[in-house]
């Protein structure tokens, strides 16, 4: 048996086992030794019938038979009896008043069970035990323990042979056809064979040796066949800093292609960016000129910025971006008397583009004041969406937008017309062209995939193969514009440096002055009507509302696992009948077409909807500085960081903002992560407490970064973090080709290719 064969050579496999084998990614025999449990089923010490021990409680492995319901003679009391049977005898089982246990338990099957022993030491009874299934018999925790070739067993476990038989029992992801027991006995054939052996350990021995890491086969063996926890918590910690430091090596070696790339160095960066700043009607917060200064220096450099820029829903992100964008489009190619570089800006949704839009023609629209020496600022600037594009500003309509056909807005972009683009995905299709991109910029950055970022960032670079000998042709083949990402979603430490370790991260920790604070309040079944009353103030007032709900469609009650929440459709057409008639009530939800979903938004914005009900489609970028209350439903259901940013909605003007966060549930932990929400208005600490409380999975969803269960339990340990960072920069510094690490630059491949497969 060697690590790469297919399972199917070595083991029989029929077409439901291959297929849920497949869904699992299982292929190799690799891949079964790196699937790893997620708990451990546990025996307790009295865990044989024979040797049971009146008024002691057991926990036995075995199985139960006979089951018979009947009634005592003298009592009448319902009693349900049997057989439970392991390895070294059996005892006698007894129910009192559970006449369902009879069904409940099938014969024969396979079960862990814990109760108190009854009865004398030669009749031995328990009674009333809790029972549930179990994936595994008494006897295959023997399965080596009783090898009479010590020899084998001790060259199938290596450095963590067992001494005696564990008590500890694996449990695995599982799926149709393939359960924890078929694994469990797979397991223990590659073990046999020695598989685990063979594969060659990405950590390099120094690094394993400095973090005292158990080397791979012995931390394979802790963990799928342990003899006691703390050898399980030693894996798990091994393969936590594995994991990491893959994943830290593949940012570095990013890291360091980018630094070898050659930029777009500006000059008198500053003093454009000064000029710019110099011409608003407000002063940046010294967050926001710190900012700025951080992405000055960068754009200065001969070789690509590579930046997150993380902001809390209304620090004022945008207008970094814009005292950035006007530093590069006010400066000249090399070479060049004429013409300027350009920018490209990217959103996740034509709402959020259209907007930033709008923002920029404000804030580079023609400024006579003193404080601008009555320069004028105005730039071209153009829009591309999948709905169509304009231009700004119109030839005919000074000081307007206007609709331009597609064809014409790429040809101004591709000739250097066009210094701004702004756009949707839509921005990195093939037929878009710049003459000098010399700044990327990506907004909510986590909401594109890795391929559509190079993309963007790459787009003034020329085909391969085109080398001729023009200044200009070298200039776009050789030069990467510098990339800025932007996020108002609140990333923990510990998630940006392993995610986002190839950039340099600043961070905008203050809010401009004038921003209203809001008032976040738990609702009550009984107090709902009460803040119904408070909304309608609100839009007397001139006001406007959402309403988060937590699905689009009414549940189907046909379906025991639907999820029982509050539909958006449901509830607009509630709420307008019967709570606020005399106020328009909108609906948007994903399953709208971008058209409906504009004319909405549009609709909104103009204040013709007092009331928008909607899904989580607008926790990014609808701004409307109108609205000042926010109703979630089921607000338990989502996560502390997706609700700041749903409650970010109405953070967006100097009007006192309302948040009424509803649950559905009681449950202890959803109202201590509540009263969170009402205590703080800081978006990192809040997202602090959800990597804490429910992990990164449910910050951003576990498919898009490629991590293991293992892998975000250590996002929670800030120390392993640094750690893994540390040493695999350092590796990358000292040996950035990892030819004499043929197991790491292996491993950093595959992990490389698993997060860019989108």
């Amino acid at each position: 048996m060697l690590p790469d064969d297919a399972i199917a050579k070595h083991f029989r496999l029929n077409a439901v086992h291959t297929s849920s084998l497949r869904r699992l990614g299982l292929i190799r025999l690799r891949d079964l030794l790196y699937h790893f449990p997620v708990r451990y089923e546990q025996a307790g010490s009295e865990s044989h019938a024979v040797s049971l021990v009146p008024g002691t409680k057991v926990t036995l492995i075995g199985k139960l038979s006979g089951l018979k319901a009947k009634k005592l003679w003298k009592s009448k009391r319902n009693i349900t009896e049997g057989w439970f049977e392991d390895s070294s005898g059996r005892v006698k089982v007894m129910w009192f008043n559970q006449p369902y246990m009879k069904s409940y338990v099938k014969e024969n099957d396979v079960v862990k069970m814990t109760g108190a022993v009854g009865g004398s030491s030669d009749r031995p009874y328990i009674s009333n035990p809790e029972v549930e299934p179990s994936t595994f018999d008494e006897s295959a925790r023997n399965l080596f323990a009783s090898s009479s070739n010590p020899e084998k067993q001790q060259a199938a476990y290596g450095a963590g042979q067992r001494q005696a038989a564990s008590n500890l029992f694996p449990v695995y992801p599982e799926t149709k056809g393939v359960t924890s027991k078929w694994f469990y006995h797979a397991l223990q054939r590659l073990f046999a064979a020695g598989v685990h052996k063979k594969i060659d350990d990405p950590i390099p021995e120094d690094v394993r040796a400095r973090y005292h890491l158990p080397d791979l086969a012995s931390a394979l063996i802790w963990l799928h066949v342990p003899e006691k926890l703390p050898h399980t918590e030693s894996a798990r910690k091994r393969f936590a800093f594995e994991e990491i430091f893959v994943l830290q090596i593949v940012r570095a070696l990013e890291r360091k292609e980018n630094d070898a790339e050659t930029g777009f160095a500006l000059h008198d960066a500053k003093t454009k960016a000064d000029t710019f700043l110099a011409s608003l009607d407000m002063t940046p917060t010294s967050a926001q000129a710190r900012v700025v200064n951080e992405i000055l220096v960068d754009l200065e450099k001969p070789h690509p910025m590579a930046r997150l820029l993380e902001g809390d829903v209304g620090s004022g992100k945008t207008l970094v971006a814009a005292a950035s964008s006007y530093a590069v489009v006010t400066s000249r190619p090399p070479g060049r008397t004429s013409g300027t570089l350009q920018v490209g800006y990217m959103a996740p949704t034509e709402i959020l583009a259209a907007q930033h839009f709008e923002s920029f023609i404000n804030y580079f629209s023609s400024r006579g004041g003193s404080a601008s020496g009555g320069r004028d600022l105005s730039i071209n600037i153009g829009l591309i969406t999948g709905s169509g594009c304009k231009k700004f500003p119109s030839k005919s309509r000074r000081g307007y937008a206007t609709d331009i056909s597609r064809t014409q807005l790429l040809k101004w972009v591709a000739n250097g017309e066009i210094a701004m683009l702004v756009g949707t995905h839509a921005l990195i299709q093939k037929k878009v062209q710049f003459q000098h991109l010399a700044l990327a910029i990506v907004d909510e950055q986590h909401r594109f995939g890795t391929r559509q970022r190079r993309a963007l960032a790459h787009k003034a670079k020329s085909p391969k193969g085109d080398r001729s000998n023009s200044p200009e042709a070298s200039f776009r083949g050789d030069a990467v514009p510098h990339f800025l990402s932007m996020t108002a979603t609140p990333i923990p430490r510990t998630l940006a440096l392993t995610m986002y370790g190839d950039l340099d991260i600043s961070i905008l920790d203050e809010l401009p002055p004038g921003r209203a604070k809001i008032t976040t309040e738990i609702v009550k079944p009984a107090e709902r009507e009460n803040a119904y009353e408070k909304m309608r103030k609100e839009l007397q007032k001139g006001r406007q509302a959402y309403v988060i709900c937590p699905r689009i469609e009414e549940p189907d009650p046909a379906k025991l696992n639907a999820l029982q929440a509050k539909s958006a459709k449901a509830e607009a057409a509630r709420l307008q009948k019967d709570v606020f008639p005399e106020f328009a009530v909108g609906l948007l939800h994903g399953s709208m077409t971008p058209k409906e979903k504009e004319n909405v938004m549009r609709e909104f914005a103009e204040n013709k909807i007092h009331i928008l009900v909607a899904t989580s489609v607008v926790e990014v970028g609808v701004n409307v500085p109108n609205a000042t209350v926010i109703m979630i439903e089921g607000a338990e259901r989502f996560g502390l960081a997706q609700l700041h940013q749903l409650r970010g909605r109405v953070m967006r003007s100097s009007h006192p903002p309302l948040c009424f966060l509803v649950p559905e549930t009681k449950g202890e932990m959803a109202m201590k992560r509540l009263r969170m929400m009402e205590k703080s208005q800081d978006g990192f600490v809040l997202a602090e407490s959800d990597l804490s409380n429910r992990g990164a999975g449910d910050l951003f969803g576990r498919k898009q970064w490629g991590v293991s269960d293992i892998g975000m339990e250590a996002l929670k340990n800030p120390r392993l973090i640094e750690a893994a960072r540390l040493e695999a920069f350092a590796l990358i510094e000292r040996a950035p080709s990892l030819s004499e690490y043929e197991a790491l630059r292996t491993r950093a491949a595959l992990a490389d290719a698993e997060m860019h497969d989108e």
